[in-house]
């Protein structure tokens, strides 16, 4: 029982097949009750696929899965009152209102006192109550199917691919509804191809790619634990300061800003190219150092971008 407490999601050795596509291969993990766990991959890597068979949408091919402390193959009766589910490319009815969608759920999960006005503040729609879903921008409708997913007060919320397509503020905005859900002690099951989202929600990231877990553990460990170096970018550079660097042994690169990026091992380093770029009379508009982040770690352990854009298949996602 102390383990069931502990773990609210139990992983062990999934495995599930397309014909001779192996789309999840051997993996294992746990979810912690009231954490938010991360999925972290690109599209076909099996994230998707991972989650339906735990939601119960699909069966595994083998490996066994415990949610709440239940078989997922065996209890679903049991298990679905007690989960919320967000699916990939959420949509409702265009022509009812923020409130009449949620009053509508509420009936159909046998929810007849489900708190409507409190799910509606939950996600910050207040000021939408009485808006036509048709009328509202995908950020507005992805906090709705949030609301939705919590239609009947889950202990478990998957949510997959939150954020997708939408633009940089009603991505932060969703951000801020899922913060408020991990303050109310929910697990949340999150699977997303947003680097950024996954550091700043989760509390562990599990990171997938080609149907195998290649690393897991928080975002400051995966960062910790897979670099050993400093980034050191400056920006608007002299056209010299390229050999200048190149001069000190180090290999400089331009992003896509066309701003200059230097990998160095220790802080002396950074001192180190700054005065050598000061005494050869080179110069630069501004300068930032930090630790590389999760998607300089993800590049390092797969060999691969990672991209939003559609599944090529929707089964292996």
């Amino acid at each position: 029982m102390a383990n069931q407490a502990k773990h609210a999601i139990e992983v062990e050795n999934l495995t599930k097949r397309y014909g001779n596509l192996l789309a999840v291969n051997g993996i294992s993990f746990t979810v912690r009750t009231g954490e938010v766990f991360a999925f972290l991959g690109p599209n076909g890597a099996g994230k998707s696929t991972t989650v339906e068979i735990i939601d119960m949408i699909r069966r595994p091919t083998s490996g066994k899965v415990r949610l709440l402390g239940m078989d997922v193959t065996k209890k679903k009766r049991a298990i679905v009152p007690r989960i919320g589910v967000l699916p990939q490319d959420f949509s409702s009815f265009d022509r009812i209102t923020v409130r009449e969608t949620l009053q509508f759920y509420s009936r159909l999960f046998s929810r007849g006192n489900a708190d409507i006005d409190g799910l509606i503040e939950l996600v910050h729609l207040k000021d939408k109550a009485e808006e036509q879903y048709k009328n509202l921008s995908g950020g507005l409708q992805q906090r709705l199917g949030i609301a939705i997913a919590l239609v009947n007060d889950p202990e478990v919320v998957f949510l997959d691919e939150p954020t997708t397509g939408l633009d940089p503020r009603a991505r932060r905005e969703v951000w801020e509804v899922l913060l408020g859900l991990k303050k109310q002690g929910k697990t949340i099951f999150l699977t997303t191809h947003y680097m950024e989202e996954a550091e700043i929600l989760a509390d562990t990231v599990a990171i997938i790619s080609r149907g195998m877990i290649i690393a897991t553990g928080s975002p400051a460990e995966l960062i910790e634990n897979n670099t050993n170096y400093l980034v050191l970018t400056l920006q608007s550079v002299d056209a010299n300061v390229v050999e200048i660097i190149r001069k000190l042994g180090f290999e400089p690169v331009h992003d896509n800003h066309q701003d200059l990026k230097v990998r160095v091992e220790h802080t002396e380093d950074i001192l180190k190219t700054l005065n050598a770029i000061k005494d050869a009379g080179g110069s630069f508009l501004s300068l930032d150092v930090r630790r590389p982040n999760l998607e300089e770690v993800f590049l390092k352990l797969t060999g691969e971008a990672l991209h939003a854009g559609p599944a090529e298949n929707g089964e292996v996602g």
